[in-house]
């Protein structure tokens, strides 16, 4: 998509990502398990918990990263902990996750916005091609966020992805904000889970040009939260 459209969900100092001209947007629906923060939640970690997020592909100064437009789940607990910690745009949805067979069926309602969708993979699990589209929007290890007007960063850690093709019918979809246009075929991919551990957020300090640089580089962070483990499944 056009980078234009993006810029207007995007706080200052944050730009979309381009490859090739053009910018992406994922829809990414998985179920997190296991998940444990210290004494936030329970020590054996938390059951299986349906998660769906809109996600756009940034730059702040040369640090590539995540910017979540939504993300969608059933549990009151991880909007609470995921707006209050990481300023994440978090929502509670009605959710619903089957599988028959290979097949996953997957639907998320909040409001006016909702996701149908069944997939399965179709293809052998393998890493992304080093340079390749998928490599550039799998392999990202940072999410930028704004919280209480600061901008924040936090490092996500897992293995590479083994990514699958993927059979999917998206039977609804309108989790685009207005001014945002999802159009096209999309590119499909199924990968199955890995451990995630997720940082805690730091604020991203004043932003400075460098004459090396097209865009403003970060200066210091602080640690500002704690840290998340999770076992996250991806379709």
């Amino acid at each position: 998509m056009d980078p234009d459209e993006l810029r207007a969900l995007l706080p200052a100092g944050v730009q979309p990502d381009v490859r090739d001209g053009r910018s992406w947007v994922g829809v990414v629906a998985f179920r997190m398990s296991d998940t444990r923060a210290g004494g936030l939640f329970p020590p054996r970690g938390l059951g299986s918990i349906p998660e769906l997020n809109l996600r756009t592909y940034v730059r702040v100064g040369e640090r590539r990263g995540v910017w979540f437009v939504t993300l969608d789940t059933s549990s009151p607990l991880f909007v609470a902990v995921g707006r209050a910690l990481y300023g994440l745009a978090y929502r509670r949805a009605d959710m619903i996750v089957a599988r028959h067979g290979s097949r996953v069926y997957y639907a998320s309602v909040h409001a006016d916005r909702a996701f149908v969708a069944s997939y399965e993979p179709i293809g052998p699990a393998v890493p992304a091609e080093r340079g390749s589209l998928e490599e550039w929007l799998v392999e990202r290890y940072r999410l930028f966020a704004r919280r209480a007007g600061d901008l924040v960063s936090a490092e996500v850690a897992h293995p590479p992805w083994l990514l699958q093709a993927a059979d999917a019918a998206i039977e609804v979809n309108t989790l685009a904000p207005p001014g945002l246009t999802l159009a096209g075929p999309p590119l499909l991919h199924f990968a199955r889970g890995v451990d995630v551990v997720i940082g805690p957020p730091c604020r991203v300090g004043g932003l400075r040009h460098h004459a090396r640089h097209e865009h403003p580089v970060p200066q210091a962070e602080r640690p500002a939260g704690l840290e998340l483990l999770a076992g996250a499944r991806r379709g």
